[in-house]
């Protein structure tokens, strides 16, 4: 409170600081003055005069309503604080207590079940006023309108009391709508009318008359428009003159009376009584006689019984009268014998009096139809009915309402909730894959295997949610037998199944549940299984035991092995899906360890000595069978090898070099034809001397040869079998079943086996002894069994309702059926499902309907206008003449039982007629029999029938009742024909399938790939017609209604590509590169099939596929021989010495992991690296020093720099002589070249592989890859150790996840039953039935087929119906004008249903069946009464039909006033003298819907002379009167003031005179027209005109005519000078023209007379085109 108060007073210090910097410039008291007034300024005049109040109280904003309860007892507070007028706030004690404003009030605390009660009431917006400020500037032309405002009245409410309530209230949920608005003044429409019609017929046929001609309102005056003009123009006519005298009078009819009842007895005997005596006393002898009384006494009680029968319908008879008068030609009443007529109209008539509907009270309201809570829609309904006591007779008004309803809620705790309805699903299908497109090859047989994403799918059923719950309602014997049955079902894992059984609700029908449909499909992914990979294999390792642990005799084993680099998952798991990895050949003397030679030592010449024999002694390691190093001591029992005897040259001996290694083995292992051998060689590097050396040897001793892989070629491996069933293993008892491997649930331990065989390759199967015992894999190995499913079900349902209403026909045996759901598939030998999924029987045959027919008693006797009121009526025969008759009518059962009045109500159509006119033949009138039936029609087409009636009594013998025109005794009628000819109509409908029968299986079905195409068929209607070309039904012409034609749905072919293409080679032939491999189009999808994968424009193939590769760099390699000795060439002094050449073979072979196993041809290794074949050489003499060949060049440092050098090396292998050459410096240099002999190394990848799955998967998540490779800086690829080897940083990623959309075909439901028929009737009624996308189409799927709806047309039924007639011309009955009726008639009709068609008539029994509506009204009016005006009366027309709905617009755009519709009545005169007497016109007007903008434009006619028609024409070409704006009409005369008298001038379009063609105006100085001067004639003749010399001048001949005939020269007319005597312009643009034209003609002459220069010649001028053609190519 205290913090709102300081907010509050720094708030109106700050607005006040401003003022108060102003006012400080005033004197003091003034400055008080203007602060306290006007607030203080009336507190000071009730203080003290002397002392000014400086302080006042100040107030808050009220806060909000505070309280314990909703309504009104809520208190509100606000802040009250003391505050100094300049705004500051001071003490409370500053302040006068007794003004203090209270700080709390009562208030109305609004809650939110406020919102039901209060709410906004809008009032209606109010006449749009003009905004004051705009309307004194008003356009002189309104374009769009006037600006306004409206208003409204807002108020807040309380609906239930309708009483107004505080704004805060209602403001609380809803702020408060807008009070006014802005609107629009539309411009003022005046009224429109139509044009003229035609002048009617003159209104006498002699004499002087009057015609007439009418129009009628097409719009009507909107917003303060003016008013019509007459609709009805008159003019007198004459005709030829009359020869017998007009009559001046005419018999006139008033109109009837309303109906009432004769006097009681009583009135009417008071009323005679002063009358004739006489006449009384013959009256009364007739009533005296007790015969007569006795008579009418039974006659009474008959009437008043048939009364009791029709207790709904009080008929009573009464009369009603006229009035009948003569009048003259102005409308004045005369003396009837002026009207010279033999019989006066009647007077008196009789009627039936109107009673009106009469009702019950109401009933007791009925038991709310909520008959249980629901939380979500709490109310229901209640119904009160009442019933019709006495119909109305004769009355307009309907019966009120019968039947009342209201919302009520179910009250009381006994209540039960009421049933709640959900969706439940079953179990998912298993994962099912649709193949790629790209992967259409060999697998695609094998869809089983099939891997990666798929769609399963699943039914959904409802259930009844709360069942439970509602369940305690049970009897608890029922909840017994449904524990036992529970119990009885479960199978061997009894936990698993009692669960289910209990919580399986039975399925009720689907229309109960309401909530959003579960979907029936998802996507799902099966994990592919992941294939083995394995290493290639290592080299044969030496001959080795067994096993080292446990060595016995003298059999080994070599083996090699190799190891698995992608461990397999999926299938049957493990390694068993993987190749053998060890293979072994059988050997003798195997060893476990062995000494490896690693390096030769120098040569150690014996004794000390520089030169000679010695020894080499080799630096060995201890090695295990793998080749790994091991200690020392493991080879104690290996022989050590001994040291190698060798040679030291002395001076002058022969120098050899060292050995080479060995060369790879020839063959792997050794048989009878292959043998393996390995060879090394030595190449002599110097001569001996001459004397005293040692000798080299011969070339024989130069090479040594070895036998390598001596075992023989037998090799063998172990052979595993894939892994058995998991089988239960009952000693296996203690594992604990929960124990999931690979995440899968299991219940039991099992074991799998598998067969082990020893295999010798290319062989087959040998001995176990042959293969090593101990590497033998596993047989048996333990394993998890899967749990055991059972089959699941729900309980059934319950039966279907059989029909309960009555049957109206025989419909064929009704079925009631049930059904259930799987909802769990039987799996791992679990319980099948063997019971029925779907039961039904045949329901009780329904009763036959009840039908109800109306039961029409005899007619009542005819009661006339009683006498004692037609007495005095001139011509009036007592107990005879017109009147009415009644009778009774009952409902009665189809087999004649009683029936209430309600149910022929209902069900047996409409009222029979309860009274009709009657006539009670008087003496005059002639009698006749009824009419009897017509004859049967027995003849042909064309034939006759009869129907006959014959005079009875009196009238045999009057001659006028035997006139046969008047009164014919016999009528005849035509057959009908029966001649039907049927014939097709409308559209064939689409290819329809023959429906299979449909399995109601709500439970596990699989959708597969169904493809609906095959043979179906189409339907077209057929329609019957009758010889006069009515339809009529189909059976008439045997037909069943349809064409059918067989037809094809042609089946989806899906797109097909080729097989996989070879994969190309690697991109790169060393290092890492990609391969491709495509597939191609073969057929393009049609009919809706799967599409083709797109394009690739890259590759031009439809699917590839890309992989990395890796070339092995050292697959190939160059291996070269030693060198061989120098050849000299060069020949020094001595022999054996000098300058020469030497050669090795160097030849390309496969590196394997044996070493360089064949030759292969040289391309495959690269040329670049192939090393030299030949050199230059020194061969030293004998005496020189010799040093051994070139070491290997030390490395280059990096990066590669010119300034650092690499170097090699070689050492002295021979002392020189004394007089010898002495040993070099045996070191060479060179400086480091980048990329000559230094090179940089980098890490480059290859491009990215396309999408890898595994082998079987056809989508979902995969990987693709890339490959790292090593490139030199001179851009070539190297083998990686050398990247390696710089410990490069690799910063790519080499793996990356990628998913391949997964391929899911479109799922449909299945189709829908056939919808009604559009149409109950007629040609073009459609039946539809329709499915629905349940999984849309995903990649490359088979789409959707656009055809979601089918239609086939309905059986023709001929649409019968009611139609009126014609109205009848107004008759008045034995008098000229007046009131009089005019009736119609209706007939039964039969049409197609089209808007065409308007139908034919026929019997009126066809329509029997047919309510009898018309245009949707069951009133049916067949007369009414009409008035006949009097020669002379003035009357209004009729109605003019309704003009067209016209909106209110502005260039074409609505300004939403809405639409209005007019029709106006326009007056006709007969007698002029008689226009005071006319009745105004009149004009109706109403709002409508589908308006239109029109617009209005003037239209004018060509001019004739100086007149010409002008007019209004709406945009729909219709001719108005108004509408056109005034202002903009155009001039409908166009006469000159002065009028042009000059010769040859007329008065042009401006209003202005001119002078006609061939004539030039010479006007005076005030601008008007002088005179016309003629023009000088140029004939221009044309090609067909010989004259071409002629010359002629209209002044010789002025009034002669051209004699050139029209067409054969053209006449132009000059006139060079304007109206004010000047040149005209052209005048000066002919001859500027002219002078060019002349100019040129001078230059062209001397460019033809000027000496033309000699030609060159041309060589050849037939090459000219030639060089032409080439003219622009530089290089021919």
């Amino acid at each position: 409170m205290g913090l709102q108060a300081r907010r509050s007073v720094s708030g109106s210090r700050g607005a006040a600081e401003p003022r108060r910097g102003v006012l400080q410039l005033l004197p003091p008291l003034p400055l008080l003055l203007l602060l306290l007034c006007p607030g203080a300024c009336r507190a000071a005049a009730q203080g003290e005069a002397e002392a000014p109040t400086l302080y006042l109280w100040k107030t808050g904003p009220w806060g909000r309503c505070m309280g314990d309860e909703c309504g009104p007892g809520g208190i509100q507070t606000r802040a009250v604080w003391c505050a100094h007028v300049e705004g500051w706030t001071t003490l409370h004690s500053n302040c006068k207590q007794a003004g203090r404003p209270s700080n709390q009030q009562n208030c109305f605390k609004v809650c939110d079940w406020h919102k039901e009660l209060y709410d906004w009431r809008l009032g209606p917006w109010n006449q749009c006023q003009p905004v004051i400020s705009k309307s004194l500037e008003k356009p002189l032309e309104c374009i769009k309108g006037e600006e306004g405002i409206q208003v409204r009245e807002i108020t807040c409410i309380q609906k239930d009391k309708d009483l107004p309530a505080e704004d805060i209230i209602c403001e609380y949920f809803e702020p408060k709508p807008l009070l006014e608005q802005a609107c629009l003044i539309p411009c003022q429409q005046d009224c429109i009318v139509s044009e003229f019609s035609p002048w009617s017929e003159c209104s006498k046929t002699c004499g002087s008359g009057l015609q007439h001609r009418t129009r009628h309102v097409v719009a009507p005056p909107q917003f303060g428009g003016s008013g019509c003009p007459n609709l009805t123009e008159f003019q007198v006519c004459q005709s030829s003159p009359c020869e017998v005298e007009e009559s001046m009078y005419s018999l006139q009819v008033g109109p009837w009376s309303a109906c009432s009842m004769p006097h009681s007895r009583q009135v009417r005997q008071a009323r005679r009584r002063g009358k004739n005596k006489d006449r009384e006393k013959d009256r009364g002898k007739g009533v005296k006689d007790p015969e007569a009384r006795e008579l009418i006494k039974k006659k009474r009680n008959r009437n008043r019984q048939n009364r009791q029968e029709n207790k709904y319908w009080d008929i009573q008879i009464g009369y009603q009268t006229r009035e009948v008068m003569c009048t003259n030609k102005t409308g004045k009443a005369v003396d009837l014998s002026f009207c010279q007529q033999e019989k006066l109209p009647m007077t008196v008539q009789s009627c039936v009096i109107t009673k009106e509907c009469q009702v019950s009270e109401w009933l007791e309201w009925s038991a709310c139809s909520a008959t249980c809570r629901d939380t979500a829609s709490p109310t229901g309904t209640r119904a009160r009915t009442r019933t019709i006591k006495q119909f109305p007779i004769g009355s307009e008004k309907e019966c009120p309402e019968l039947e009342e309803k209201e919302p009520c809620v179910s009250q009381g705790d006994g209540v039960a909730l009421c049933a709640t309805y959900g969706w439940r699903t079953t179990e998912w299908t298993e994962c099912r894959v649709d193949p790629l497109l790209s992967q259409q090859d060999k697998r695609r047989g094998n869809q089983t295997a099939l891997c990666g994403g798929g769609v399963q799918t699943r039914e959904v059923y409802c259930v009844q949610t709360n069942e439970n719950l509602l369940a305690h309602l049970n009897t608890p014997k029922d909840r017994e037998e449904s524990k036992y049955q529970s119990l009885s079902k479960s199978s061997a894992a009894p936990f698993l199944s009692i669960t289910f059984e209990i919580t399986a609700s039975k399925p009720v029908d689907s229309k109960l549940c309401t909530g959003p449909v579960p979907n029936t499909t998802q996507l799902c992914h099966i994990p592919c299984p992941i294939e083995c990979e394995v290493s290639p294999w290592s080299a044969w390792g030496p001959c080795t035991y067994e096993n080292c642990d446990d060595q016995q005799g003298k059999k080994g084993f070599k083996l090699r092995k190799r190891r698995i680099t992608n461990e397999p998952t999926g299938g049957s798991g493990g390694t068993g899906n993987c190749p053998h990895l060890l293979e072994a050949i059988p050997c003798e003397e195997p060893s476990c360890y062995d000494w490896k030679a690693v390096r030769l030592g120098d040569c150690e010449p014996d004794n000390g000595k520089e030169c000679g024999p010695g020894t080499q002694v080799q630096e060995v390691v201890c090695i295990n069978s793998d080749g790994e190093e091991v200690d020392r001591q493991l080879c104690r029992d290996a022989i050590f090898p001994i040291p190698v005897a060798c040679d030291a040259p002395c001076p002058k001996d022969c120098v050899l070099s060292t050995w080479s290694t060995w060369s790879s083995c020839s063959h792997t292992c050794s048989g009878k034809t292959t043998e393996g051998k390995q060879i090394r060689a030595r190449s002599i590097l110097a001569y001996a001397g001459e004397e005293g050396g040692i000798r080299c040897p011969n070339t024989s001793a130069l090479q040594e040869v070895r036998s390598c892989n001596e075992h023989p070629c037998t090799v063998y491996h172990w052979q595993t079998g894939p892994w058995g069933q998991c089988i239960e293993d009952t000693s296996v008892s203690s594992f604990n079943t929960t124990t999931a491997w690979n995440g899968e649930a299991s219940c039991s331990v099992g074991m799998q086996t598998r067969k082990v065989i020893c295999v010798r390759v290319n062989v087959g199967q040998v001995g176990p002894k042959k293969c090593p015992e101990s590497l033998r894999p596993e047989t048996v190995r333990p394993c998890l069994l899967p749990c055991r499913k059972d089959c699941i079900m729900t309980p059934y349902s319950d039966w279907t309702p059989c029909p309960s209403s009555c049957r109206e026909g025989d419909l064929g045996v009704r079925k009631q059926s049930r059904l259930r759901v799987i909802i769990q598939l039987p799996a791992n030998g679990g319980r099948d499902c063997t019971d029925p999924l779907y039961e039904e029987k045949a329901c009780e045959a329904p009763p036959v309907c009840q039908s109800y027919r109306w039961k029409t008693h005899k007619w009542r006797r005819c009661q006339l206008v009683p006498w004692s009121i037609q007495q005095d009526i001139p011509g009036a025969q007592e107990g005879c003449g017109p009147g009415r008759q009644a009778r009774a009518i009952t409902c009665r059962k189809q087999d004649g039982g009683q029936a209430g009045i309600h149910d022929c109500l209902r069900y047996a159509g409409p009222v029979p007629a309860l009274t009709q006119a009657c006539q009670i033949p008087c003496q005059d009138d002639c009698q006749f029999t009824s009419w009897s039936k017509f004859s049967s029609c027995n003849g042909d087409c064309g034939a006759v029938r009869t129907r006959k009636r014959t005079i009875v009594g009196k009238s045999k013998k009057k001659e006028k009742c035997k006139n046969s025109h008047l009164y014919p005794l016999i009528e005849t009628q035509y057959c009908p024909c029966d001649k039907y000819n049927a014939q097709p109509v409308g559209n064939w409908s689409d290819c329809i399938l023959p429906e299979g029968k449909v399995e109601v299986l709500l439970g596990m079905k699989i959708q597969g790939d169904i493809k609906e195409c095959g043979q179906g068929y189409r339907y077209q209607a057929m329609a019957c017609y009758d010889q006069n070309g009515r339809l009529v039904e189909t059976s008439r012409c045997n037909s069943h209604g349809y064409i059918e034609e067989a037809c094809i749905i042609p089946c989806p072919s899906d797109c097909k590509l080729s097989e996989w293409s070879n994969w190309s080679r690697c991109s790169k032939s060393c290092g890492s590169g990609v391969k491709v491999r495509s597939k191609w189009l073969r057929e393009k999808p049609y009919n809706g099939g799967r599409p083709c994968p797109k394009l690739d424009h890259v590759n031009q193939a439809q699917v590839y596929e890309v992989v990395p590769c890796h070339s092995d760099c050292n697959q190939y390699i160059w291996v070269t021989e030693p060198w061989s000795v120098c050849k000299v060439t060069f020949v020094d002094m001595r022999d054996n010495c000098g300058e020469g050449v030497q050669t090795r073979k160097v030849r390309c072979m496969q590196n394997t992991a044996d070493g360089p196993s064949e030759h292969v041809e040289d391309y495959l290794c690269d040329p670049e690296e192939m090393p030299l074949g030949s050199r230059e050489c020194k061969l030293p003499c004998p005496e020189d020093c010799v040093i051994s060949e070139w070491g290997p060049w030390t490395r280059c440092a990096l990066p590669c720099n010119q300034s650092s050098f690499r170097q090699r090396s070689a050492d002295p292998i021979r002392q020189p002589a004394d007089e010898g050459r002495s040993c070099p410096n045996a070191v060479e240099k060179e400086p480091c070249n980048l990329n000559k002999n230094c090179y940089h190394y980098d890490y480059n990848v290859t491009d990215w592989s396309t999408c890898q799955l595994s082998e079987k998967a056809v989508c979902g998540n995969g990987i693709k890859t890339r490959m790292l490779d090593c490139v030199r800086s001179d851009g070539k690829s190297v083998d990686l150790k050398y990247c390696e080897e710089l410990s490069l940083e690799k910063h790519w990623q080499m793996n990356a996840s990628c998913v391949v959309e997964c391929p899911v075909n479109c799922q449909l439901s299945d189709w829908s039953s056939w919808s009604k028929c559009s149409q109950t009737c007629g040609l073009t009624g459609k039946m539809i039935r329709r499915r629905t996308v349940t999984q849309p189409f995903q990649g490359d799927g088979r789409p959707c087929p656009s055809l979601m709806e089918q239609s086939k047309p309905c059986p023709v039924k001929p649409c019968y119906q009611w139609q009126y007639g014609q109205w009848s011309p107004c008759q008045v009955q034995e008098a000229q004008c007046g009131e009089g009726t005019r009736t119609r008639n209706i007939s039964c009709v039969v049409s197609d249903g089209s808007s065409d068609d308007f139908g034919k008539v026929v019997d009126e029994e066809f329509c029997a069946d047919i309510e009898p509506t018309i245009d949707g009204s069951k009133k049916m009016v067949l007369e009414e009464t009409c008035t006949q005006p009097c020669p002379g009366d003035c009357y209004l027309k009729d109605w003019s039909p309704w003009s067209l709905c016209q909106l209110t617009c502005v260039n074409g755009e609505d300004l939403g006033f809405g639409g209005i519709q007019v029709r106006s009545r326009a007056v006709i005169i007969q007698e002029l003298e008689n226009q005071h007497l006319c009745p105004e016109q009149m004009l109706e007007t109403k709002s409508c819907d589908d308006g239109q903008c029109y617009e209005y434009k003037w239209m004018a006619s060509a001019w004739k002379g100086s007149s010409r028609t002008v007019w209004c024409q709406r945009s729909d070409g219709v001719n108005v009167t108004g509408g056109c704006l005034v202002v903009s009409q155009p001039d409908a005369d166009r006469s000159c003031n002065p009028p042009c008298s000059q010769p040859h001038s007329y008065c042009s379009e401006t209003k202005a005179c001119r002078c006609e063609e061939g004539y030039t105006e010479v006007m005076s100085s005030n601008s008007t027209l002088e005179q016309c001067t003629l023009i000088p004639v140029v004939v221009i003749p044309t090609m067909e005109d010989k004259r071409g010399d002629v010359k002629t001048s209209r002044a010789v001949h002025p009034t002669q005519p051209s004699s050139n005939p029209a067409g054969r020269g053209r006449t132009w007319f000059l006139q060079p000078f304007g109206p004010d005597g000047r040149l005209k312009t052209w005048v000066y643009g002919v001859a500027a023209g002219a002078f060019v034209l002349l100019i040129f003609i001078v230059s062209m002459i001397y460019l033809a007379c000027k000496k033309p220069k000699k030609p060159q010649r041309r060589q050849n001028n037939r090459l000219k085109p030639l060089t032409l053609a080439y003219d622009g190519d530089a290089d021919m």
